[in-house]
């Protein structure tokens, strides 16, 4: 099955500046608007569907290659900071509870996707990537080197991530009164700490080439995620990524992919929703059955149950989970992050296992 198609050409007859000057204000209604009413990952998505209608309309612009795989080492340094060592301390005091409800949860979604493509309703192994339950930006970076369509992997896992993030402020609801509550303001121009900013670039920088030079899928994002961990938790460094470039980053990659949309692929995307939102609300509902299993069969609240189980949206969750002081935060983030890990680490292994099983 092929999503390639002529697109059509309105933006194609301007000059490449007149180009970049239609889609440059259009990212930044699109991403105002998304950040007005509070959607996760506003940046990333608002310019991947500011892409994609400049690409279904000729659009015949394209982010530098240097550029989106510096985006990619920036949020390869972004992921390997996230991950703080307390984090460890929890996940060894209830290994088991976790790594079981990981394991339950990767091979759910992992059948979702097998699902999915067996029944040809995304090409390839799209669906095992898209149905991935979490780390979303790295599952879309690392789709492509696995020869499944980045396009339709991150229309699934976006799509995915605002579903769930609702979901879960729904819920929360039910539990915690969130009118008190805001989101920390952002800071899009801090001081600089250079030692650490520095060490942030030089990460990217090396970590980026040493993953080229080693030939390892996604490269530039691999590469810097296997360097920065290393810094992070065993020498204890840390790195300073402002808002500005982590914008400028995720930007830089919405643009790369929504601009490589056809009209075609839109049109598949349209006619697979049905199916997709299918999958995620199953996925949702397995997760929720584990939370339910766990309230039953540990001493956990409900609410913390059901944030620490929920699939994706970990900064939303995290946000979600902070509102209360009867969730158990560290328990939320410990079993997220424990996940996350796993899928980032499993993913490639588990996408060539149902390649082969495709066949």
């Amino acid at each position: 099955m092929t999503l390639d198609t002529e697109s059509p050409s309105r933006l194609a007859v301007l000059a490449q500046p007149s180009q970049w000057l239609v889609l440059l204000p259009l990212t930044l209604v699109l991403i105002t608007l998304l950040e007005l009413v509070h959607l996760p990952a506003a940046l990333l998505i608002g310019s991947l569907v500011a892409g994609i209608v400049a690409g279904v309309n000729g659009a015949t612009i394209r982010v530098p290659r240097m550029a989106f795989a510096s985006a990619q080492a920036i949020i390869g340094c972004l992921i390997a900071g996230s991950i703080s060592l307390s984090i460890f301390s929890t996940l060894a005091e209830g290994w088991l509870l976790v790594l079981g409800v990981v394991l339950a949860t990767l091979t759910a979604s992992s059948l979702l996707g097998w699902l999915i493509s067996r029944l040809d309703i995304l090409p390839g192994t799209t669906g095992v990537w898209g149905a991935a339950p979490g780390a979303s930006t790295a599952m879309v970076l690392m789709a492509g080197a696995f020869g499944a369509d980045q396009r339709l992997v991150a229309f699934m896992q976006y799509l995915r991530v605002v579903i769930v993030t609702i979901a879960a402020a729904a819920v929360a609801r039910l539990w915690v009164d969130k009118s008190g509550v805001a989101e920390p303001a952002i800071v899009w121009f801090p001081p600089l700490d250079w030692p650490a900013f520095g060490l942030t670039l030089v990460v990217a920088a090396v970590g980026g080439f040493a993953g080229r030079m080693a030939r390892l899928p996604s490269p530039f994002f691999l590469g810097a995620f296997i360097l920065g961990g290393f810094v992070h938790l065993a020498l204890g460094q840390t790195m300073q990524i402002p808002e500005w470039l982590l914008a400028l980053s995720y930007v830089a990659i919405g643009w790369t992919i929504g601009l490589n949309f056809t009209i075609h692929t839109v049109r598949h995307a349209a006619r697979a929703l049905p199916q997709i939102i299918a999958a995620i609300l199953v996925l949702m509902g397995f997760c929720g059955l584990m939370a339910w299993l766990i309230v039953r069969m540990f001493d956990v609240d409900p609410l913390t149950a059901y944030l620490a189980t929920s699939p994706g949206g970990m900064d939303s969750v995290a946000i979600i989970a902070a509102a209360s002081d009867k969730v158990d935060l560290s328990f939320v983030m410990a079993l997220q992050a424990a996940r996350f890990l796993v899928v980032l680490l499993a993913g490639p292994s588990i996408s060539r296992l149902v390649a082969r099983t495709l066949k």
